[in-house]
This record gives C-alpha cells, structure tokens and sequence, in this order.
C-alpha cells in the first residue's frame, strides 16, 4: 500500500478592501444576487456571480421548493444561465457569497459537491481555469486559482465509455 496526499493552494484576503478591482466588482454582483434568492424554507440566501471572457456577468441565487430535491443552488443556476446564453465561451471567475439572517456569516461559504462537480465539468470543457472567490458576510475571502483546487480527485468524462 502507498499513501498519496492531495493538497490544494488558495490565497486568503483579510477583507473585501484588499480584493482587487475586478473579484470586488464580481463579489458585489453575487452579494447583490443573493438578495434574490428564493429560499423561505432555510433562510438561507446564496448568490453566485460568472465573469465569462468576453466580460458579461451572469449571476444566480439559490431557489428552493418544499419537494426539496428540486431546488437549484445558486452556482448552477448562473453556470446555466450563462452556458444556455454563451455555450461557447468559457467561464473566467466565479463568487459565491451568502446570507444568513439568523447569524452572519464570518467565513466564506463553500460551493456544494454537485456545483463543484458543475463548475469543474465547464472548467474542462474550456480548457482553462475557473477561478473561484468565496466569501460569507464578513471576514476572510477565499481565492482559488481553479475549481479543480476545490476539487482535486474528481470525476470526468474520461471515465465513461466510449
């Protein structure tokens, strides 16, 4: 037997003051979207902005049903959105962010496995990095230079028949 150790990098910024221009300007959009979100069974509202490379941004919120399988996380539904709008043009940065109105969030949120999974699929169809941005309401936000940090032993279509 051998052991194999999986580690990741991500870059930490202390506040939103020290995030660069254009992750503060897309942070803003997923904080704004999270405002948006349909969530009167949690509470618990998450919003997610896509910067693709010719500039536009989609954004998303997390939508629940009481069938609660059917709901869609935020990730998703702006992965979705952007994809169906421009299928061809790959995803360049991601933030997610979100509310809790019970307790505000004081460390960054982080995307579920299946919006990993999601977000890693477009990765490797572009062939270039997503980056990803997390953050909560307050505190440190988290930078990875790819979704595949978040995600490092994953699953993909090479392991499908073919």
């Amino acid at each position: 037997m051998k052991t194999i150790k999986l580690e990741t990098t991500m870059h930490v910024y202390e506040s939103r003051s020290e995030l660069p221009a254009d992750l503060h300007a897309l942070l803003a959009e997923a904080e704004q979207a999270a405002t948006r979100a349909y969530s009167p069974y949690s509470h618990f509202q998450v919003g997610a902005a896509i910067l693709l490379n010719n500039g536009k941004v989609f954004t998303g919120s997390n939508q629940e049903n009481a069938v609660f399988p059917s709901g869609l996380c935020a990730e998703r539904v702006a992965a979705f959105a952007a994809s169906s709008a421009y299928p061809e043009v790959p995803f360049s940065k991601i933030a997610v962010t979100a509310i809790n109105p019970s307790e505000p969030l004081k460390e960054p949120v982080s995307p579920c496995g299946s919006c990993r999974q999601v977000l890693f699929e477009y990765e490797r169809k572009f062939g270039q990095p997503l980056e990803v941005l997390l953050a909560g309401q307050d505190g440190p936000i988290y930078h990875f230079q790819s979704v595949a940090h978040l995600l490092p032993y994953t699953f993909h279509a090479g392991f499908l028949p073919k």
